[in-house]
């Protein structure tokens, strides 16, 4: 399914709940980056990744920026990004899945709600081949 998630969200509180979620998937390693910036230099440094979580709102590179070179980027640009938004921030969200984004949450969710974007975008990445 998932074995290597990249969490790029400048909050220490969101990536440690994020630990505690993804340990539905106990083979599945994740990557913490604390903004746009981190987690492009992670990609390039590191490879494997299965799925991106990406905040919008980060200092130094926001998700949005963060996505465009991704998404512009061979090497990394078939990993799919969801992105986590806070509510009232809808047309960041409209953005960044015309960016190329595979989905998107609202903050705040249910690990639940999380678990289901991630294995729909997974499903539908393997069925495109």
């Amino acid at each position: 399914m998932v074995s290597k998630v990249l969490i790029v969200d400048d909050s220490d509180i969101i990536h440690n709940m994020y630990r505690i979620m993804f340990k539905k998937y106990p083979d599945c390693k994740t990557v913490s980056a604390t903004n746009g910036q981190d987690g492009l230099d992670t990609l390039y440094r590191e490879s494997g990744f299965d799925l991106i979580l990406l905040d919008i709102n980060m200092p130094i590179m926001n998700g949005l920026q963060f996505l465009e070179v991704q998404q512009k980027d061979p090497r990394i640009s078939h990993v799919p990004v969801i992105i986590i938004s806070t509510e009232g921030k809808e047309e960041d969200t409209l953005r960044g899945l015309s960016m190329g984004a595979s989905g998107y949450i609202v903050k705040p969710f249910k690990s639940m709600d999380l678990h289901k974007m991630i294995e729909s975008v997974v499903q539908k990445k393997a069925a495109q081949g």
